[in-house]
């Protein structure tokens, strides 16, 4: 039996804050600290990679780079990298509970160039110096990438006019970074600045004994450093277009599925390979967390796969995976690793047994427990002690939204009983004590539902561009009640973080 631990799902963008999105300033070791507070062990964030057209952190540019708008600018302050002046009446979105991605983007580039600047002036470069040599293998590829990128407007490599740039030959690549030599190190040197904030702060955490739970998508996006770089590890034609993508069948949520567009991985080159690439990305993430959920695990059994140019995921089909084949390689390389395995969706035994070989702790998703007609395998009842018990994820509505917006009155009197709701308790506390009182040894209280916000709170529509990964909590909102109720549940179902009671 694992030992009872509890946290929080909040990411960094949400965090409160003066500059139009969450960031690795004060805010964070507030939140850090109020963990420590209510005797928490965990901090689960989403994905900490750059983000593309969707502002979806589920859609990077990168497999290994960081999210530059996370960078905080009163720790450049501190530097002596920017002046108080050069933030001063810039408009970084004028709604505090929302971030407004065109104008951060807009916007805090030009205080970012003025930062790299100063720290080509006055900066530790013997530091930076370990850091860029450390982190070559991604590094290079990726600073290339965003410098060539912008050098055409942003397009899509796929479409760069000048083919020999796409296809990385060597006299081309030789020819942009000496005419991008400005570009390349504007990119190397905001990376640094992301991991010397964000391991600073994931010290502090760790200092204070609150682990970080990190997320890993399983794939990564058609316009990426990495499919530019290594074409031969996905299906793609000679140009370097996937020929087919993910997606999700067809299910009782969507008739015709969930089109997600990502290339499919080449697994025969992969397996070919040793699985290099997933063993260097593993490790290069748990430098950065303690914990890594990887999303979509059931992937790795079988994945769908639909013709590249398909309207809907309908047109897919199941193709097998690698299996356990990969984490055998993973386990050889890197030994034991704490990784939560999302096996949420379509579930087979087969995909059950890759999970259980592995010994990862899977998801339970008490919004999905509730069918009044027929026992759910999300329901706290039927959970083993190895997984993780959730109200939702960033793709479901908030618990509040949920039920008002959802669900049927059938569904609300069920959950009700199954929970022992009482008349006087709101919905969102109901639903936050009975994943406290499940048996899995973590449950994690996503943040908008310890503040019992409504749907529009809700981080991500899934299979909707535009309008998602916006929302921000306020610090106002991290008031001694939220506090008080979230130290309750962690006292009286027993998980509290036994590290913070001496």
């Amino acid at each position: 039996m694992k030992k009872r631990q509890s946290g929080v799902l909040m990411h960094i963008s949400s965090l409160p804050g003066k500059y139009g999105i969450g960031s690795f300033g004060q805010a964070a070791y507030d939140f850090v600290d109020f963990l420590v507070r209510t005797k928490q062990r965990y901090w689960q964030i989403l994905p900490l990679g750059t983000t593309s057209y969707g502002d979806s952190p589920y859609q990077s540019f990168s497999a290994f780079a960081g999210n530059t708008h996370f960078i905080d600018f009163d720790l450049l302050i501190e530097q002596g990298l920017l002046d108080a002046s050069d933030v001063e009446g810039i408009d970084f979105g004028q709604d505090p509970t929302e971030v407004d991605y065109a104008k951060i983007f807009e916007q805090r580039r030009p205080l970012l160039e003025k930062a790299v600047q100063a720290f080509i002036k006055t900066g530790d470069w013997d530091d930076f110096s370990r850091f860029a040599e450390q982190n070559a293998a991604w590094l290079e590829v990726f600073a290339e990438y965003m410098a060539i990128k912008e050098h055409f407007d942003n397009l899509a490599w796929t479409e760069w006019p000048d083919e020999a740039i796409r296809r990385r030959e060597a006299a081309s690549l030789a020819s942009y970074r000496e005419k991008l030599a400005d570009k390349l190190t504007y990119h190397r040197v905001t990376q640094y600045l992301f991991f010397k904030q964000w391991l600073k702060l994931k010290a502090y955490a760790n200092e204070h004994h609150i682990e970080i739970v990190g997320d890993m998508p399983i794939y990564v996006a058609a316009d990426s450093a990495d499919v530019w770089a290594q074409p031969h590890f996905f299906k793609t034609d000679a140009v370097g277009k996937p020929t087919c993508v993910a997606g999700c069948p067809p299910d009782e949520f969507s008739e015709t599925g969930q089109l997600w567009g990502n290339p499919i991985y080449d697994w025969e080159a992969m397996d070919k390979d040793g699985y290099a690439w997933w063993i260097e990305r593993l490790r290069e993430s748990f430098k950065i967390y303690d914990i890594v959920r990887i999303d979509h695990f059931r992937g790795f059994e079988s994945y769908w796969e639909v013709p590249a140019g398909s309207e809907t995921s309908a047109s897919g089909k199941w193709v097998k995976g690698p299996d356990y084949k990969l984490f055998a390689a993973v386990k050889e390389a890197l030994g034991d690793l704490n990784i939560i395995a999302e096996d949420l969706g379509f579930m087979t035994d087969e995909v059950i047994e890759l999970r259980e070989r592995t010994g990862f702790p899977g998801m339970k998703i008490l919004q999905f427990a509730f069918n009044p007609d027929d026992e759910s395998i999300d329901s706290p009842h039927l959970a083993p002690n190895n997984s993780v018990m959730y109200t939702g994820t960033h793709d479901n509505n908030t618990v509040l939204g949920w039920y008002k917006d959802e669900i049927d009155d059938a569904t609300r009197q069920y959950m009700a009983q199954y929970t022992n709701r009482k008349e006087y308790e709101t919905v969102p506390h109901a639903m936050l004590r009975t994943i406290f009182a499940s048996v899995s040894y973590m449950a994690i209280a996503t943040m908008q539902d310890l503040l019992e916000l409504d749907g529009s709170a809700r981080m991500n529509l899934p299979s909707t561009i535009g309008g998602n990964w916006a929302w921000r909590m306020t610090a106002e909102e991290l008031n001694p009640i939220v506090e008080g109720q979230l130290y309750h549940l962690t006292k009286v179902y027993r998980r509290l973080n036994t590290d913070l009671l001496s």
